[in-house]
Formats: C-alpha cells, structure tokens, sequence
C-alpha cells in the first residue's frame, strides 16, 4: 500500500481520492490554457524561457516535384510497334527482330544528364549511346553503333543537311583498302543495301564537312558495336524516326 506524503491525513470516508492520473491531466490543461492566454495576448513562450515549438508549416501541396514527369510520346510506345517492317520510299524496311537487340539499346525516353541545350544531338561512344534533349529535361535515347578505334571522331558540330535513302559514295582510302568498293567509286544509290541505310545526317564543323554521319544500317546487329568506319549509325527504324525530329541544322556534341 502507498504511503501518503507526511502532513496529510487520509480522507474519510465519502471523500474522493484524487489520483496522480487526474493531477496530471490537470495540470496539462492548466498549462495548455496558460500558453492559450499568451497566444492570445500576442506573448512569445521564447521570453518565458519556454522553447518555441518548430512546427513544420509546409503544406505537402506546396512541395515541387524534382522534376516533370517523363514525357508521352506517340513515337516512343512497344518495341514490337517501333521496329515492325514497314515501307518508306518505296522500300521495305525489314521488321527488326528486337528481342536480339539488348533493351537499353532500344528506342526510349530518358532522363536528360547532358546538361545540354534542348534539341542537341549528343552522342556518347562509350555508352553507345545517342540522346536527342527535349524540351522539359527529358531525351531521346537510341543506341548507336560506332567507329572503331583510329575511326573515331570526337567534338562539337552540327548538322548541315540530310538525305533520305541517300547515296553512298566510298572515299579513296577506303576504296585502297577495300579494292573490290571500286564499283561505287561514283556513289553506291540508296536502298536496302546502302551502308547509310535510310537517312544519313551530314556533320559539318565550322563550315566544313567533316566527313562523318550520324545515319541507319541495315545491319541492326551492329548495334552497340565498335567497328565501322567512323560514322555513328542506327537501326533503319530509329534512324527514320531521329530524322523526323531534327531541323537539319542541330548541334551535335560526340564524346
């Protein structure tokens, strides 16, 4: 049984006894309407020597998000729809067998971290990678194949022109080391078979051509791979779509 405090009696009988439970709640009201008093008086609890309550005020409606959210693009929907076959001047693009394309080489929209100026065509060689920046801080990411080592060209640029189904045209050194492209030292015609493939953008770099192009292949395996003579290319279907997007007259950024 507890003992009472000295100087107090018991309480007789019909007396009521008084609990710490309800002298606690006691005194938590007494001081709620104490600090209710000094609010209502235009008091601060600070000058009391009472710590001021840091409430968070922000309302969650008010948070912006980090970023928009990913952009929706009629273009940019399942594999099977962007690289299913289909005919373009006059020639039929082969269906791509995608599932033997790796997806982070596929057409998507991404998050833009080049930094760079919407409408700029990045191309990163390490990555495999060609990013066209949207407005909002997304881009357009497609893989690309790339030059092999010592056909490499790295730099800022942009585009000067392009050309649907264009025709390929083999430089002399090239010709040299493969005598037998001879047959097109005048220009190989656009087609199915046209090492461009269906559009070749033409980079030019202080109003000169620099000889290298960002265009298609039929040779869709060769996506993510090192080993053509220099020029960025992409699948026909991406290529087809990317030219779709550009002004003609893009920066491009290769690094």
């Amino acid at each position: 049984m507890r003992e009472l405090p000295q100087g107090l009696t018991p309480p007789g009988n019909g007396d009521a006894i008084e609990t710490d439970h309800h002298l606690s709640r006691r005194a938590i009201l007494s001081g709620a309407g104490a600090l209710a008093l000094l609010s209502a008086a235009g008091c601060s609890t600070s000058g009391l020597g009472l710590p001021a309550l840091e409430l968070d005020d922000v309302t969650t409606g008010s948070v912006r998000p980090i970023r928009p959210s990913i952009s929706v693009d009629k273009n940019i929907t399942s594999p099977g729809v962007m690289y299913a076959g289909l005919t373009d001047g006059g020639f039929n693009v082969p269906e791509v067998p995608y599932l033997k394309v790796k997806p982070e080489f596929r057409r998507q929209i991404v998050v833009d971290t080049t930094g760079e100026a919407p409408g700029t065509i990045v191309v990163h060689l390490k990555e495999r990678m060609l990013y066209l920046v949207q407005p909002g801080g997304d881009a357009i990411r497609y893989g690309v194949g790339i030059g092999k080592d010592g056909f490499r060209w790295s730099g800022r640029a942009n585009i000067q022109y392009g050309r649907e189904w264009p025709t390929w045209t083999p430089p002399p050194e090239m010709i040299a080391r493969k005598p037998e492209l001879v047959k097109w030292q005048a220009g190989q015609p656009g087609g199915l078979t046209n090492p461009l493939g269906a559009r070749a953008l033409y980079i030019y770099q202080d109003g000169k051509d620099t000889g290298y192009r960002i265009h298609g292949s039929p040779e869709w395996w060769s996506i993510g791979q090192a080993m053509s003579s220099g020029c960025v290319r992409l699948i026909n279907q991406d290529i087809i779509d990317l030219y779709s997007r550009v002004s003609k007259k893009n920066p491009v950024v290769v690094v």
